[in-house]
């Protein structure tokens, strides 16, 4: 007598319909999906209020290191789901390709303090193309002193290129600093057309 075998499962397929499943019915807080740009590989995350994390893969220790802190600050409940962020890569593909100017996906401000949240609102509103200073920025944000905490609060952007603090440079005019390396500053300021001398 033969025994019968149970059918073989197809991990990655059952995998991928539960994300599907958990991503369409709201079972998941968090859905993400990698997104490749001309500025490398970035981990794009939205919660139901909005995007809440862009994370440039190689300066944020990898895919596992961006989802164990979304998990940790946000939710457990993460799920794979790239047609939620349909959206975010439409916008970047057409920031990068040169015909967007602004982005119009709804973000989400869990991960910012109050006084990051006001640094970083100001600095969504440098027009593209255009740049600004760590003291401007620190004035538009309500503390004129403030230049100091303003580049910290720069420097922990969630949400950088949509949220763009590749354009506040140093009051002198040099580029400052940027978490995803100064080579991606200057890439990204040479898209918007912004010469540098």
């Amino acid at each position: 007598m033969t025994e019968l075998q149970p059918p073989a499962v197809d991990a990655t397929a059952l995998a991928a319909r539960f994300a599907a499943r958990a991503a369409d019915s709201g079972d998941a807080d968090v859905a993400y999906a990698v997104v490749d740009t001309p500025a490398g590989r970035v981990v794009a995350a939205r919660t139901p209020t909005g995007l809440v994390r862009l994370a440039y893969e190689d300066f944020n220790g990898g895919l596992d290191r961006v989802l164990e802190s979304l998990a940790v600050r946000l939710s457990p409940r993460i799920v794979e789901a790239p047609a939620r962020l349909d959206d975010t890569r439409r916008e970047l593909d057409e920031y990068f390709a040169g015909t967007r100017h602004a982005f119009d996906v709804p973000i989400d401000w869990t991960l910012t303090t109050p006084f990051a949240r006001r640094v970083l609102q100001a600095t969504a509103a440098i027009p593209f193309g255009q740049t600004s200073t760590y003291a401007q920025i620190a004035a538009a944000a309500g503390s004129p002193r403030g230049a100091r905490p303003t580049g910290n609060a720069l420097g922990s952007n969630p949400i950088p290129i949509i949220v763009p603090c590749h354009r506040v440079l140093a009051t002198g005019g040099g580029l400052g600093g940027y978490t995803g390396g100064l080579s991606r500053k200057e890439l990204l300021l040479g898209i918007e057309g912004v010469l540098l001398g």
